[in-house]
């Protein structure tokens, strides 16, 4: 069904809040899984309101927590984020980072015991628009196999990028896998087959069954380059936060285990003027403006074509299956 964003936004609320959440964190949530759909990401959008839902239920999520603040030293803020939602925890600290990093020029938030982030570019766009640099890393369930390997041993490990230039930031949002494990979940629900080469299910075996590879593992991006990014983020951020690392990580994919994962912000205050981002942007227009190579239309650039879809879907609504709406709905209309 065709849905519109004020809609979606107003009875997904409604279904977190019937159970707990208060409103302005229901807002946070809410929004970033919209941003998910109106961007075409299915995978990080409404079909995991259900599971938070759960998680809540189940009390591996507090809706309530914003998570607490400890300085080690004037720019490196460690945040135990006592169960709470992924984005309230996050833009919290991103908000205390952000300050910081005013009189310092650089600030770091290392957060554990905090839920799925989601959308890492609705982060980084957030923080980018108030004109500062930013870096975020998080890690996951083990879900990528090694190179050369046919066990899941590291996470999808994501990074984003965030910068700001006119008319909008330049912002990359990508996982160090090949795809998403949530893709892979997405699959499922639209029991589409995957294409090949992107996972093995549980034996090790090449897969293009969304199930089996659900069980299974998804393959590192770059050959052996991504595997490597992927391994350096799975330390790098298990070193800052001290969250747990390989198959020891749970919590983002389920609806019942503690989620122990880490999470690494830093925000870059570089005072970086109108005339900077005008010529940023200028750059990025001048690569759009290329001759395209052959089987191509244009040239773009990270984020245009989820941005042109989000203009449309303001427009015309956004695609929801029913079986996803009809679960929001019944949550929206449960008292706990």
């Amino acid at each position: 069904m065709i849905l519109s964003a004020d809609e979606i936004r107003s009875v997904s609320e409604r279904a977190l809040t019937h159970f707990g959440t208060p409103d302005t964190h229901a807002r946070l949530q809410v929004d970033l899984l919209l941003e998910a759909e109106l961007r075409d990401r299915p995978s990080h959008g409404l079909l995991r309101l259900a599971r938070i839902v759960e998680r809540i239920r189940n009390r591996v999520a507090d809706p309530k927590a914003t998570g607490s603040h400890t300085w080690r030293g004037e720019a490196l803020l460690e945040v135990d984020g006592q169960r709470g939602l992924g984005p309230v925890v996050a833009c919290a600290a991103l908000d205390a980072i952000a300050e910081k990093a005013r009189r310092t020029g650089i600030s770091v938030a290392a957060i554990a015991n905090n839920n799925h982030l989601g959308m890492m570019a609705w982060y980084a766009e957030r923080i980018a628009s108030r004109g500062t640099v930013i870096i975020a890393i998080s890690t996951s369930e083990a879900l990528v196999h090694a190179w050369g390997g046919r066990q899941a041993v590291l996470g999808t490990n994501p990074i984003a990028i965030g910068v700001p230039a006119t008319p909008r930031p330049f912002v990359i949002d990508m996982a160090t896998s090949l795809v998403s494990m949530g893709q892979v979940h997405d699959y499922a629900h639209r029991r589409k087959a995957l294409p090949v080469g992107w996972a093995l299910d549980a034996e090790g075996n090449p897969t293009t069954d969304a199930e089996a590879a659900r069980d299974g593992s998804i393959a590192p991006f770059g050959a052996a380059k991504g595997y490597a990014l992927g391994l350096a983020f799975e330390a790098l951020v298990t070193s800052l936060t001290g969250s747990a690392i390989g198959r020891e990580v749970r919590g983002t994919l389920d609806a019942t285990e503690i989620c122990n994962k880490g999470d690494v912000f830093i925000v870059i205050d570089t005072s970086v003027s109108g005339r900077e981002a005008a010529a940023i942007g200028s750059y990025l227009e001048a690569i759009r403006q290329g001759s395209p190579a052959a089987g191509f239309d244009h040239v773009s650039i990270p984020g245009d074509r989820s941005h042109a879809v989000r203009e449309a879907r303001l427009q015309e609504g956004i695609p929801v299956p029913d079986h996803i709406w009809d679960g929001i709905l019944a949550l929206s209309n449960k008292s706990n």
